[in-house]
């Protein structure tokens, strides 16, 4: 038997994070969460998301790594490969770099902006 993933960490309500999320043009299943909560396997099966970001890509969590937890494999995220390893520093630490990050995130939320 496989062991049971962990529960992901997100930003929730009231976070820059999240912010930075909605100028981006994309919206949190966390957002209505205060703080930096976990959120269980079923609570991300329920908000079937769009997109899900790896801001721990560096830490070796892969779109296939994702698309393998129980019941994610019919995420509208993983079947559409809106599964995006995500460079956390971007968007971990308030300051200049915000800039880039909100950027990065318009760029993968609604790329024809970009176009």
């Amino acid at each position: 038997m496989a062991p049971t993933p962990p529960k992901p960490y997100t930003a929730g309500k009231g976070t820059f994070i999240t912010l930075l999320i909605e100028r981006a043009g994309g919206y949190n299943i966390a957002a209505d969460i205060e703080g930096y909560p976990q959120l269980s396997l079923e609570q991300v099966v329920a908000a079937d998301p769009a997109f899900i970001l790896l801001g721990d890509a560096a830490y070796g969590v892969t779109p296939e790594v994702v698309a393998a937890r129980p019941g994610w494999e019919n995420l509208s995220a993983v079947k559409n490969g809106q599964v995006f390893p995500f460079d956390d520093n971007l968007l971990s630490r308030p300051g200049p770099r915000l800039v880039d990050g909100l950027e990065a995130l318009a760029k993968l939320l609604r790329p024809g902006l970009f176009e």
